[in-house]
């Protein structure tokens, strides 16, 4: 049994939610760089441009990349042979979040309730979505959810007949109906299987995924791949203004279903898909 204290993970995701909020990844650059040369339209080209100056600036003065610096959601993978001491982890969470949010001047955007709109003033609380594995470490991961690309997400429960091209079909349109509201260029997150709530959370989890990096199951990633074509041929473009880089990537997560279900799930985020994480 290893002892771990949540000190360590809440300065953890202290540090996380700053840095996925000021510096893009140097993966993401990279494919921003190359879909210039996919990209056609000059409009297109030029706002690709303007994403790459923004992150550059944001990262050299430690600026958020956006004003909407989302809602903190916290992935942890605790070891099952972990003891945490110190505090309680929910509360060690939401204090990494308070404190990240105040220290690096990024914008509190969380309400204490969605009807009476009434702000917290420090982002918290979190989601947190935590998940029991084997060992002795502590996997945390950050990622801030801007309001923007969340809101043009669905969930649809379709009909086992309605298959893959069902499942498709609904990606497809749940781009083309957030047209320029999520920030595009996006990724797409899809989830399939499992039960409403189950789906919803695949599809979150499916933008975590490293961009480029496919489905270890030949059938979904030819469907990633499938999907990637059809949602940039829907001619969105960068910022909804026309063209061929409507989305960086496409992810599909999957999970076993009901013999009477198909469900599935869309969640969109911008080209900075934010996130980071550590291991203790």
């Amino acid at each position: 049994m290893r002892e771990v204290n949540v000190k360590e993970i809440s300065d953890a995701v202290r540090e996380i939610c700053i840095k996925s909020n000021t510096v893009l990844g140097e993966p993401e650059v990279e494919y921003i760089k190359k879909m210039q040369d996919v990209e056609e339209s000059p409009t297109g080209k030029e706002i690709l441009s303007m994403l790459l100056e923004n992150a550059r600036v944001a990262r050299e003065e430690q600026i958020a990349i956006c004003q909407d610096t989302g809602f903190a959601v916290i992935f942890i993978d605790l070891g099952q042979d972990v003891h945490l001491v110190g505090g309680d982890l929910n509360e060690a969470v939401a204090d990494g979040v308070r404190r990240g949010y105040a220290d690096g001047y990024l914008r509190k955007s969380i309400l204490s309730d969605p009807i009476k709109r009434v702000n917290t003033g420090d982002n918290t609380p979190p989601v947190i979505h935590l998940t029991l594995v084997p060992g002795e470490k502590v996997k945390i991961v950050v990622a801030p959810k801007g309001g923007g690309s969340e809101n043009m997400s669905a969930v649809r429960m379709l009909k086992p007949s309605d298959g893959i091209e069902g499942v498709k079909s609904f990606v497809v349109e749940t781009v083309e109906r957030a047209g320029g509201n999520p920030c595009p260029p996006i990724v797409v997150g899809v989830g399939i299987g499992g039960t409403f709530e189950k789906c919803a959370y695949l599809a979150k989890k499916a933008l975590l995924r490293p961009l480029g990096r496919r489905h270890p199951d030949p059938f979904y990633a030819e469907v990633e791949e499938d999907l990637l074509r059809r949602v940039n041929n829907t001619g969105v473009g960068p910022q909804g203004l026309g063209g061929r880089v409507t989305a960086l990537d496409v992810h599909v997560e999957v999970h076993p279903c009901h013999i009477a279900s198909l469900p599935a799930a869309v969640n969109l985020n911008c080209h900075a898909t934010r996130h980071g994480e550590r291991t203790i």
